[in-house]
């Protein structure tokens, strides 16, 4: 096929004096006319356009019975040069359909073509596809941003809806938008004008139509298409799609060497994630390299006793997740034929994976483009964007993750979310002042533009932990001490701790209750106080050391074990909520274990 370019004959500049109305314009012409009458080539605004002064380009006119001598179309803007002839468009288009650079194999176009009560710029048929094409000319643009419309159209509106109906009736549907100008951003619905337009083209988006916009080359004397530019729908979608690009620049030269990162297996990647939730990454690599040792795959994992597992866990708190590891383990034993899914769908069928950490499994280990939001990433994006919604709402962070699925590196999606990560948990710090002068989004971070970094992220009160009052008893015969097994169910299920009485009790009471368990004090001796912090309460802790003679042990209840301390290194995982207690019995639990290697 034959490459045209859409040409003007006869063009003149001019001068931009004033226009009455949106027809005409009046325009000095240097060596023709001071004040000379011509048509404009568009009926929209185009008020930031046609100012006084603005070199304008002038068609002569073939119509001798017009009025107007000269088309107006184009102008010159600082120092772009915009075509605003509202029938180009179309023109360019068809010339572009012809190239065969929007759908191959074209066996028929046709212009102004009527389906139903519609009529659409152009039909197009080929081997493969029937297509409907409606074209929007772009003239307005601010600061390399283009928009539509420029004025409200109902008849815009009313095009896009007809559009959405012939894609349900099967056909391909494309709204292309011809931006009369070169080298622009992107391009946005115009919400403010028309926000009815902005939920109509969004809302044909999720229909399926494809949303196109291109730019041209644009001289005084001929116009052509030249490349596509960015389709968004607001704005923050075009500031997270610029986030890629700096972020991985700044990853690539600053990332932390982590074990888990360079042996990045879905095995892994789960297990670390998963520790790494509520858990700073200094006090999870002991406990990795410990897990890695004793349950190396995914086959080990599901075979493991669950006291085991709660002993590999012992100080890292949250134990229902190690609980749902190992369950998760058998259902990929079972389900899977042992291999890891990955896709975030079949990822969050598994106990105890949610949405980041599917998406974190899904990113880093497979490759796949799958935003992993998590606390780290919402104060970003919070900060960033100066969002100031409640980031502990669910729906606050599904928004962010749709956005981040549009936006993210598709090359690199696995870098993206851990450069995300590693902003949050080294630059864009938590508590404390974040280090702006080294983040890689100071320049476009809204809340570090107006000094407000400290204000964001939101969020709502929480309500206030319960606080429960309990005495620990550290019960003492010849050699060993006593443990109870807590429930199955609930606040660190299955785990042992000491004989526990409620409330703060008084050292006659202590002995009172012993005895009547059958055990008799030799005597008691007051230790310090305690208290650990729960995501929903605290204990307050009073202690006692207590001798008990092994003599009268024969009638204590059936759930109170006296082990040698020695054994609970290995067999008895107990809750770093003891560890003020454990010490006098010379035995550490939780992170201080590998403090001693």
């Amino acid at each position: 096929m034959v490459k045209k370019r859409m040409k003007y004959e006869q063009i003149i500049m001019g001068r931009f004096l004033e226009r009455p109305n949106r027809f005409i314009a009046y325009v000095e012409i240097p060596g023709v006319a001071d004040r000379e009458k011509v048509h404009v080539k568009n009926t929209g605004r185009c008020k930031e356009l046609l100012i006084p002064g603005a070199e304008v380009y002038l068609e002569k006119g073939t119509n001798p019975d017009r009025s107007t001598a000269y088309d107006l179309v184009a102008v010159q803007k600082g120092d772009r040069l915009v075509n605003m002839d509202s029938q180009a468009p179309n023109k360019v288009v068809g010339e572009w359909l012809l190239k065969e650079e929007l759908i191959s194999d074209i066996s028929l176009i046709k212009p102004e073509t009527t389906w139903g009560n519609s009529r659409f710029d152009f039909y197009v048929e080929s081997a493969e596809e029937r297509a409907f094409i409606e074209v929007k000319g772009v003239t307005l643009e601010e600061d390399g941003v283009v928009r539509f419309p420029d004025a409200p159209s109902e008849r815009a509106v009313k095009h896009v809806e007809e559009l959405i109906a012939a894609k349900k009736a099967g056909y391909k549907v494309y709204v292309i938008f011809v931006i009369q100008m070169k080298d622009v951003k992107y391009f946005l619905p115009n919400w403010g004008t028309q926000p009815a337009f902005g939920e109509t083209l969004l809302k044909a988006h999720q229909a399926g139509v494809e949303i196109v916009a291109l730019d041209c080359y644009v001289t005084p004397v001929s116009l052509e298409i030249a490349e596509r530019v960015p389709v968004y729908f607001e704005e923050r979608e075009a500031v997270a799609a610029g986030l890629s690009t700096p972020l991985l620049a700044y990853y690539d030269a600053h990332r932390r060497i982590l074990p888990w990162r360079e042996e990045p297996t879905p095995y892994r990647v789960w297990v670390s994630e998963i520790m790494l939730q509520q858990t700073r990454v200094e006090a999870v690599k002991p406990y990795f390299a410990r897990f890695m040792e004793a349950l190396p795959d995914i086959k080990s994992l599901a075979e493991a006793e669950e006291e085991q597992l709660l002993k590999l866990w012992e100080g890292l708190g949250y134990y229902s997740r190690v609980r749902n590891l190992g369950k998760a383990a058998q259902k990929v034993m079972s389900d899977y034929n042992g291999v890891m899914p990955s896709e975030v769908e079949e990822l969050l069928k598994l106990p105890g994976i949610g949405s980041y950490t599917a998406g974190a499994i899904s990113s880093i280990a497979y490759g796949k483009v799958a935003p992993a939001v998590d606390g780290n990433v919402l104060r970003v994006m919070s900060r960033i964007f100066k969002d100031d919604r409640d980031v502990l709402n669910t729906q606050v962070k599904k928004d962010w993750e749709m956005l981040l699925t549009y936006t993210m590196s598709k090359e690199r999606p696995g870098d993206f979310n851990q450069a995300m990560m590693e902003i949050g948990a080294m630059v864009c710090v938590p508590n404390g002042a974040p280090k702006c002068d080294i983040c890689p989004f100071a320049g476009i971070c809204q809340a570090h533009l107006c000094g407000e970094e400290l204000q964001y992220p939101y969020k709502a009160p929480k309500k206030q932990r319960e606080i429960e009052e309990r005495t620990v008893l550290i019960l003492r015969d010849e050699d060993k001490t006593a443990i109870v097994k807590r429930p199955d169910k609930g606040l660190l299920a299955g785990m042992y701790e000491f004989p526990v009485m409620n409330g703060h009790v008084a050292e006659d009471k202590v002995i009172n209750y012993l005895k009547e368990r059958g055990l008799n004090a030799l005597w008691i001796t007051p230790l310090e106080d305690a208290k650990h912090i729960f995501s929903h309460k605290e204990w307050h802790m009073k202690g006692y050391m207590v001798r008990v003679d092994e003599l009268s042990r024969g009638d204590v209840p059936a759930d109170w074990l006296f082990v040698e301390p020695k054994e609970t290194k290995v067999g008895y995982p107990i809750p770093t909520a003891y560890a003020k207690y454990m010490k006098y019995l010379q035995v550490t639990v939780g992170y201080e274990v590998f403090k001693e290697k």
